[in-house]
């Protein structure tokens, strides 16, 4: 999907953190609450996407997940064109689930 010309670029999100306490679940929920608010869209537990309209606004997301980042666990962080992220699969067992919808317009805050 090109938006204004634009390629647009997936920055993926996965974490393994800890919720062996109650600091460690706060952590955990404070986290995902910074993926949701800055625009990521939910694929599976800890695993997160948002989709980007450059490399350069990838960069940007990039510095907030590291800015979020909790004191433990682990997180990786990849970037995929829209290419390659449209050839992803998606296998379902007997429980459906909606596929996330790609965005069809760019906005601008």
């Amino acid at each position: 999907m090109a938006f204004g010309g634009f390629r647009t670029m997936w920055l993926l999100v996965m974490f393994d953190l800890p919720t062996d306490d109650r600091e460690a679940r706060k952590e955990y929920s404070r986290f995902r609450k910074k993926l949701l608010n800055s625009g990521f869209l939910m694929l599976q537990y800890s695993v997160y996407a948002r989709p980007c309209p450059s490399i350069e606004n990838t960069e940007v997301h990039k510095k907030r997940v590291r800015e979020a980042l909790p004191p433990d666990g682990e997180v990786r962080v990849a970037v995929f064109t829209d290419k390659q992220f449209e050839k992803m699969e998606l296998y379902l067992g007997k429980r459906r689930f909606r596929v996330e919808k790609q965005p069809d317009q760019l906005s601008f805050f």
